[in-house]
């Protein structure tokens, strides 16, 4: 054991923190929320307050130099992450940072490099590798259920709507739309079962809304063993679908809704559904996955390392858009 008990000091009280992360920190078995710092310090103060927080600091500098804390959630926007990082780690803190890990894979690949140099336990919150769906997916290839993988399919589109400015819809800021959004969540949870595709074509535009970042996306991957991948993520339909599909020559599953509901697996003709629901808070499991990882001396279930290739993946996928060629990777 090198640690007995993880004390979590929060970065960032906006939506993500204050739906479900404030609780998953405040809550876990291994671990306790001693201090929020957010630059908007009446939302430290609000966050604090409901989690019975004592350290509440505006400044990030100061909490890095004052808190209690051992280990550091940074649940900031997208362009703060891996600076942010960057200094919890040069401050000695074990770090869980929000998705996606950086703007783009060289200064993922930065801070990953640096949390290894400095022997931290670093993650990233790509939660959804927690859902008991992911896990039974897990089983299914290593049983060698699905046979050879064929093909992989996945769709997100939604109305988007953040108001003018939102960092959300600034490239510099998000790195992306819905691509950024969601797509790094759906990416993530490709790579983590098969790994990393082989090349990528893309088209990425905005259609509809009036945002810097693209609002449409339509993405052709390939893998080493010829199985294709067929994704399109959108941000200007006010209908909405969220769906997961990998499909073998002798079984498929099915996620639909990707996020909740029930898993629907098909072998030869026969379909079954399966109820595999999520836990009440989805980033819980996270949490005290990481923190079982700072006590065992092992890698969290989405290490640093893991995280970069999602961020390789987003590069090549604009990369693609741009030049209009296929990109290898």
């Amino acid at each position: 054991m090198v640690e007995n008990k993880i004390r979590w000091l929060l970065v960032g009280a906006g939506a993500i923190a204050s739906k479900r992360v404030a609780m998953a920190l405040s809550e876990s078995k291994n671990g306790t929320l001693v201090g929020v710092c957010d630059s908007i310090p009446d939302l430290a103060k609000e966050c604090a307050a409901k989690h019975g927080v004592q350290e509440v600091y505006g400044d990030y500098d100061q909490a890095l130099s004052e808190t209690s804390a051992n280990a550091v959630y940074i649940a900031t926007p997208i362009f703060l992450h891996v600076p942010q990082a960057a200094k919890a780690v040069e401050a000695g803190k074990h770090l869980l940072v929000e998705k996606p890990l950086g703007i783009n894979a060289r200064e993922a690949i930065g801070l990953a490099e640096f949390a290894k140099d400095k022997n931290i336990q670093a993650g990233c919150a790509y939660y959804r590798r927690c859902y008991p769906c992911y896990c039974q997916a897990q089983k299914m290839l290593a049983d060698g259920e699905f046979g050879q993988i064929v093909l992989v399919r996945m769709t997100y589109f939604s109305w988007a709507n953040p108001p003018a400015g939102n960092w959300r819809i600034v490239k510099s800021k998000s790195g992306g739309g819905p691509l950024s959004d969601m797509g790094s969540h759906m990416f993530d949870a490709m790579i983590g079962l098969l790994g990393l595709p082989r090349k990528v074509y893309a088209r990425t535009k905005t259609l509809v809304q009036p945002y810097e970042v693209e609002d449409s996306a339509v993405i052709l991957m390939e893998y080493d063993n010829g199985a294709d991948v067929v994704a399109t993520f959108n941000w200007n339909s006010k209908t909405w679908s969220h769906e997961f599909e990998i499909v073998g020559s002798e079984a498929k599953i099915k996620w639909h809704p990707y996020d909740s509901g029930k898993v629907i697996k098909t072998v030869g003709r026969d379909i079954k559904e399966l109820d595999l629901p999520n836990a009440q808070n989805v980033h819980s499991p996270l949490v005290e996955d990481f923190e079982h990882a700072i006590l065992e001396g092992r890698d969290p279930i989405v290490p640093l390392a893991e995280a970069v290739k999602t961020n390789i993946l987003l590069d090549a996928v604009y990369e693609s858009s741009e030049t209009g060629k296929e990109v290898l990777l």
